[in-house]
Formats: structure tokens, sequence, C-alpha cells
């Protein structure tokens, strides 16, 4: 029984494969042959640690060895969850310390799903260790963070995947074929980006005994400790500037890195912001509940806005991009993207795939994101062929690293209340030594910063 239910597996999951393999050479991809046995670990199996593994698992025979976790419940569910997925059927070595997860075993391959405080240390040392990464956006919570990652990767030679999917989004993909680089926009001169979802909490919450299951401690790593007021799950921790790069970091980073690589931009060469807790001022969050931001590039400036109130200016796109050119607009969002001509021709729309039919397991599976389970399906295939290949990954750790330092110096812009300029070859703020300071956050006692500039 057991031989047949393996069987049965890599029957499912090859033909799947084969699928999605042919869906993406048609668009572009290359991947010349799967990488069998391929040793992953997963660091942080909370919701998208377990996503992004388990579209992993639809399109390779990866062995998964070893999962952690600093909540054991997390991590038990993790490892049942995986046993059943897997082709081996074996459940995972668990482990609530990723130090030493990573000195145990040998990886080819591991994935980072941890908040975005731990991002930068547990990437490193992840590499160190010999593993290539798929590593969630944003890479680093300080801008130095980031840029220690890439000197990393570089150094090492890993490929580094950041889960900036929408570089691997079917729809968008095909919205940069056919209008972009058709010139069908002409000269593009404005960018607008928003984000207008209600994702702020904004409760209080008194402090209580830490379960014996969670080690709060460790959870905090190097960011500043704040008192336990129950689980960090769930979004909770995204509202405390502490351990992420609130609203900006957490959604802006997605339509910025999707303009950029759309558009071909690099580094913005100036960048200013101005917001704050506007409107929704109760509870203990401390992220920006309102904040517009301006990315300057050559002729071209991109404006960031977002509010976690009211309502959005369009409510097709309340999480968009609009790319405006002297010959049309592009709308595009993970759903959709419209292409509205200036001339009387007719508007050119594509909605997003889903991938249900040849994905079955997708339907039941708990909250998983339908729209967003394709592009990372593919993700995962373009960061297998960079490893087999040794070529970048189409969201290399340098484009995260723009995007999400770019989001990051938005965010010390709006807290000095001026611009800021960031030269990335001397690595510090145009005649700002006061913004140069901020690149650089301070880390908890017996946690030490990776950069060593």
């Amino acid at each position: 029984m057991i031989n047949s239910n393996l069987n049965r597996r890599r029957f499912i999951r090859n033909t799947s494969i084969a699928l999605t393999l042919s869906a993406i050479h048609n668009r572009g991809f290359s991947f010349s042959k799967r990488i069998d046995n391929l040793r992953v670990g997963l660091i942080g199996a909370g919701w998208y640690g377990k996503n992004d593994l388990l579209r992993l698992l639809q399109v390779s025979d990866a062995n998964v060895i070893a999962i952690c976790d600093v909540d054991r419940n997390h991590l038990e569910e993790a490892g049942r969850l995986i046993s059943q997925k897997q082709v081996s059927g074996k459940v995972p070595f668990l482990y609530d310390d990723y130090r030493k997860m990573l000195a145990k075993h040998q990886y080819d391959l591991i994935i980072i799903g941890t908040p975005d405080h731990w991002h930068a240390r547990q990437a490193i040392d992840a590499m160190k260790a010999g593993a290539h990464l798929y590593l969630q956006k944003p890479v680093s919570i300080d801008v130095l963070e980031g840029e220690a990652i890439v000197e990393t990767a570089r150094k090492l030679n890993k490929k580094v995947q950041v889960g900036t999917q929408r570089r691997s989004t079917p729809h968008l993909i095909n919205a940069k074929h056919k209008i972009i680089d058709k010139g069908l926009l002409g000269k593009i001169s404005h960018v607008e980006m928003c984000c207008y979802y209600h994702m702020r909490q904004n409760g209080d919450r008194t402090a209580q005994p830490i379960p014996h299951f969670l080690d709060y401690d460790m959870w905090t790593g190097p960011a500043p400790f704040r008192a336990y007021d129950g689980l960090p799950h769930g979004g909770w921790w995204r509202t405390f500037m502490e351990y992420g790069n609130g609203i900006t970091g957490d959604m802006c980073v997605h339509m910025l890195d999707t303009v950029r690589w759309l558009l071909g931009l690099r580094w913005p060469k100036r960048i200013h912001a101005t917001g704050g807790i506007y409107v929704q001022k109760g509870g203990v969050s401390n992220i920006a509940d309102t904040q517009t931001a301006i990315f300057e590039f050559e002729e071209l400036n991109c404006v960031w806005q977002h509010r976690t109130w009211g309502s959005p200016t369009d409510p097709e796109y309340p999480w968009a991009f609009i790319i405006y050119g002297e010959k049309g607009t592009l709308k595009g969002s993970v759903m959709k993207y419209e292409f509205l001509p200036l001339n009387k021709d007719e508007p050119i729309k594509e909605n997003v795939l889903y991938e249900t039919d040849k994905f079955p397991d997708d339907v039941n599976e708990p909250r998983i994101e339908l729209h967003t389970a394709p592009a990372t399906r593919r993700h995962m295939l373009d960061l297998l062929s960079a490893i087999k290949n040794n070529h970048l990954p189409t969201a290399d750790i340098e484009e995260g690293h723009i995007s999400t330092a770019s989001c990051i110096l938005a965010n010390l812009s709006m807290q000095l209340n001026r611009a800021l300029m960031y030269d990335p070859q001397k690595k510090v703020c145009i005649d700002d030594p006061e913004a140069t300071k901020l690149l650089r956050r301070s880390y908890r006692a017996n946690w030490e910063h990776p950069y060593k500039g």
C-alpha cells in the first residue's frame, strides 16, 4: 500500500510538473530538467512558510529534511502536513532553533518564511551553511542588512529568489510582453501605486504569561523586546515597526518591485515620504495608517499611497499599480490588468490565471491564495532552474534588496521629514549623516548585525 501511494503521488506530481513546465516554456521561461531529491529545509512554519513549501512540493520531488519554528504547535502541524505531501512520506526533523537545524543536516535549498526582523540573519546563516534560498519579502528590516545579504550571496555564489512573485505572475508577464515591450504606452513619466486594505490592527492587549509551546525570546531574536501580549501570529506582529517595515514594507515592496521589473528601473534617485497615524489613533499599533511616498527616477515619478481606513480610490484596484503613458494607461493588480489606449482602439484586458484543474488539491488547502499559487509555482521553478543552470533568478536578491531598501528609505524619509538620496556604492545617504546612521538599526544583546562595513 505504501509503495502504491508513493507511486501515485509521483505520477500526479510529475504530470502536474510537466503541464506547468509547458506553460512556463510558452511564457518565455527556461527550465532544462528537474532537480530530484533536492534537500530542503523550512525556517518559519506559519501560514506563508508552509504555503511556499507546498508550492515547491507541487513542482519538485524535493526531500524536506527539516522544519524549524519557535511555536511547537506550528512545528508539529507542519511536520504532519509535509509528511502527507512529500513523496517519501517521511516526517521532517523538527527544530525550535534554526541554528541547530542548519548544523545538523546538509541542504540544497532553505525556504525562509519568518517575520521580517529575522530575514537577514537567517538568510546569511543559511547561505553560509551551503544552501540556496527562497526568501520572503521584505528581505531586510534595515538597508544595510540587505546589503549584507547581497554581498554574501555573491561571495558564495548562492541563488536567492525573493518572494516578490509578481515577476512570475502569468497575466502580468503577458502585460509586459503585450503592452510595455511593444511600446503601446509610449513615453512613460508617471506611475501610481496604492494599497487601501484595512490591514492595520488597532487593538490593545494586556501582558500575559508566555505559553509553554512558544519560545518568545527566540521569536524576538535581534528585535527590540516587547512584553508578551498574546501570540504574535495572524498579523499582530506586522502592526509594530519593531518587527517589520509597516504597510509600505509589506505591500509597497510588491508593487514597486513589479513596476521596476516592468519598466527596467533600478535605484530611485531620490525618495520623499510623508504620513503617520492620522486616523486610527487608538490601540498600541505603531505603523502608519496613512503614507504617501514619491520614488523619483529619471523623468519618472512613482507615487505610493496607502490608507488603512476609508475606501479605495478605485474599488476595482484596491492594491495596484497604474502606469501612465502618452498613448494610454496600464492598470494592474494581482487579479487582472487592463490597457486603456487614448486612441479609439479597444482596451486589452486579462484576468488572473487559476490552475485548479491541474492542481486540484489547491481547492482544499486551508488559507491558500488561489490567485497567487500559479505565480509561486513558477517562482519556485525559476529558482530551481537558476540553481541547476547557474543563472540569476527572476527575483534575484539584488532586485529584492533594491525594492526593500527603497521602501525602508521611504519610512526613514517620513520619520526625518525630508527627502533622501541613497548611494548604493558608498552605502550612505548623500549629505545626510543622520539618515546614514539609521541605515543600520541596533540589535538586541547577544545578536550580531550581519553588516561589517
